[in-house]
């Protein structure tokens, strides 16, 4: 992949991402009554990142309305939040994001936990996506 990889998190990864979200037919098939926006947080750790680092993603019937890097002052119905180390390993699928949550590598911000529950395919629809994006990471 070498130079061809995308800043993760920047506005050029969340346009791949976008794209290869919403031509996925498994994320389609897995969330298509899913309605919700999420913001996902990746925490400071005092190294690599200094300020939370914001993507704001609208998943609506299984597609990706809009997506974008977050302002502190945007809102969503759900927040995951977690450190990068742990970014990256939902992103290696070392990491289940359901089970992330279960295993406090990440937390639920806000949002109900049972909707989440419900739709757990979805969500690793979505952590397979991230696979096809080529990526780079602040700590590269």
């Amino acid at each position: 992949m070498g130079d061809d990889k995308l800043e993760f998190p920047s506005d050029e990864w969340v346009e791949k991402y976008v794209e290869v979200v919403n031509s996925s037919k498994a994320y389609e098939d897995a969330a298509h009554d899913w309605e919700g926006d999420f913001i996902f947080v990746v925490t400071p750790d005092g190294e690599h990142v200094k300020e939370p680092m914001r993507l704001y993603i609208d998943l609506w019937h299984g597609k990706c309305r809009a997506a974008r890097m977050a302002t502190p002052d945007d809102d969503a119905e759900f927040t995951y939040e977690g450190p990068l180390k742990n970014w990256k390993l939902l992103f290696d699928k070392k990491i289940d994001p359901i089970k992330g949550l279960m295993q406090r590598k990440f937390k639920l911000g806000k949002g109900d936990m049972g909707k989440i529950m419900r739709y757990t395919k979805a969500a690793m629809e979505l952590v397979n996506a991230t696979t096809l994006v080529p990526t780079k990471w602040p700590d590269e």
